[in-house]
């Protein structure tokens, strides 16, 4: 069980995870020990609530695929038991990510004070700039 939050839980037979081996330099026992781990969800046939599948769905992230479908993979530790865990650690954080409210963005006006300083400051770069022209002998 992956407790998401107080109210929402996945269950283990909806989060795959099958064993690979890890990619990059290791020397040999990496070649031989498959301790990475590759972690599957399927967000439209799980049973989370509709408003965290919809969330999900909407979420621009390159490890959910365009059927639903999270992939993550999980490499950092020697070990498959922390790889497993990073990789379920990580798919709560995005869940959790995803269903976070927004605030809401309130548009805000420029002070007439800073407005007058830009508009001082441009004024008294262009005047340096003028200065900068060819000199009359």
């Amino acid at each position: 069980m992956l407790k998401v939050s107080n109210s929402v839980e996945l269950a283990d037979w909806e989060i795959e995870i099958t064993q690979i081996r890890a990619q990059g330099a290791g020397g040999q026992n990496v070649n031989k020990v498959a301790s990475a781990v590759h972690l599957r969800f399927d967000i439209l046939h799980s049973t989370l609530p509709p408003f965290y599948k919809q969330r999900l769905m909407a979420l621009s992230d390159q490890r959910i695929s365009k059927d639903g479908i999270v992939v993550i993979k999980a490499q950092s530790f020697r070990t498959l038991e922390l790889n497993k865990e990073d990789a379920l650690e990580r798919l709560k954080e995005l869940i959790q990510e995803a269903v976070k409210q927004q605030k809401a963005r309130r548009p805000t006006r420029p002070t007439k004070s800073s407005q007058r300083r830009r508009v001082d400051s441009k004024t008294r770069k262009g005047k340096t700039k003028a200065l900068r022209g060819k000199v009359d002998i």
